[in-house]
């Protein structure tokens, strides 16, 4: 077999290892309670019905924490790249002693778990008055999310021509008018991909937002207490919920994703 051969059947293999789960959350979540008690269970849908998703939707706390989800996803995202991009930009262009080290630094933050931090953040934040509240969780998904962004745009910009950057510059362009007008819109795809990883990481995170607030809890923590003793299918369906976003963000995105070394994604 040829070695084109073998990388399509490994990409089949990974399609179908990532995509089976989420079909079987999608075929229960919109089965009837009836067809879920069949044995064996059918792998085609028998028996459509949105009636178990309609009650879930329609349970108290899921609407306003999709609400919260969507308000903490885009903030972290819009904070992530205000900070991280920036970030990315120096760490890829200035050489400066110890950048090296940095870089692992950086990584390493995302070795301690959150639950090392939850008591002296709770703690922080009912001093600052930001407990219970959007703004908490978003300050947390950003600083869990920053150190991927400035690593990612770091190997974007690191592609990006620094003899056009600085041709605008001896044009009369400042450098800033220089990084926005010519090195942003090819980094562009590489911004958002990292956008795209911020607000996975933001919307699936649930350890965080459950124990910074209470009563304004993201989709992913108003699930975990909402369906923690419920009926399966509900859980199913609240799967399928949670998924169901993430998926269509990152179809959306997917035009835009840019790899390590520069290759756009087809």
């Amino acid at each position: 077999m040829s070695r084109r051969a073998w990388v399509q059947a490994a990409c089949v293999a990974i399609t179908l290892f990532m995509g089976v789960p989420l079909y079987l959350i999608a075929l229960a979540a919109l089965s009837s309670r009836e067809s879920l008690n069949q044995f064996p269970l059918p792998l085609l849908p028998t028996d459509p019905s949105v009636e178990t998703l309609s009650t879930f939707l329609d349970t108290t706390g899921i609407v306003p924490g999709f609400v919260n989800s969507l308000t903490v996803g885009i903030g972290t995202v819009l904070l992530s790249l205000l900070i991280g991009v920036p970030g990315g930009y120096a760490v890829a262009r200035y050489a400066f002693r110890g950048r090296g080290p940095y870089q692992m630094f950086l990584l390493l933050t995302r070795a301690l778990p959150i639950v090392v931090l939850s008591v002296p953040l709770a703690r922080i934040f009912l001093n600052a008055g930001l407990y219970d509240t959007t703004y908490a969780v978003t300050l947390l998904h950003t600083a869990l999310a920053l150190p991927t962004t400035v690593l990612i745009t770091a190997a974007i910009f690191v592609g990006v021509s620094r003899e056009q950057e600085e041709a605008a510059m001896v044009f009369g362009a400042s450098p800033l008018k220089a990084f926005l007008r010519v090195v942003v819109p090819q980094a562009l795809p590489g911004i958002a991909a990292a956008a795209m990883f911020t607000f996975v990481l933001s919307w699936n995170e649930v350890l965080g937002a459950t124990i910074l607030t209470l009563n304004q809890r993201t989709l992913p923590a108003q699930v975990l207490t909402t369906l923690s003793d419920s009926p399966l299918a509900y859980r199913f369906a609240g799967g399928f919920a949670l998924v169901l976003p993430a998926v269509v963000f990152i179809a959306i995105m997917r035009r835009y994703l840019l790899n390590m070394w520069g290759t756009t994604l087809r």
